[in-house]
């Protein structure tokens, strides 16, 4: 069985997110993704509208992940990779060269996001409405 790994904070999840989450499930059998903590996220300076718990079970209702974890540090990636055994690494191509470091311990993907649409747009948007 191959293992995808992916990250991020999920909040106020769009199509972009499907997107992202959906070709990962394309790279593999099992999809797993690291949910940024309310505790991280602080320490990043985010404020997420929902709950690590609220993300947590958002993202356990769609169809292509298969488990979702906590991150509560940066570094845990390689504990992670390890851990649960991924085979490959997938990040959005904002991040590109970014975790080339995890290339030792499996495939590194960087995807395409898909454009005009991100949470931080959508947060600007509705200050706007």
């Amino acid at each position: 069985m191959k293992k995808v790994i992916t990250y991020g904070t999920f909040d106020l999840i769009h199509r972009g997110h499907i997107n992202i989450l959906k070709r990962a499930k394309e790279l593999g059998d099992y999809l797993i993704v690291a949910v940024s903590s309310d505790e991280f996220n602080e320490l990043k300076g985010k404020k997420s509208y929902y709950t690590f718990e609220e993300r947590k079970y958002i993202l356990e209702s769609i169809k292509y992940v298969d488990q979702v974890i906590k991150e509560d540090n940066w570094e845990q990636k390689i504990s992670d990779v390890t851990k649960y055994n991924a085979d490959v690494f997938v990040m959005g191509d904002d991040w590109k060269d970014k975790f080339d470091f995890l290339k030792e311990y499996c495939e590194v993907v960087y995807l395409t996001r898909t454009e005009n649409i991100s949470t931080t747009k959508i947060k600007n948007d509705l200050k706007n409405v």
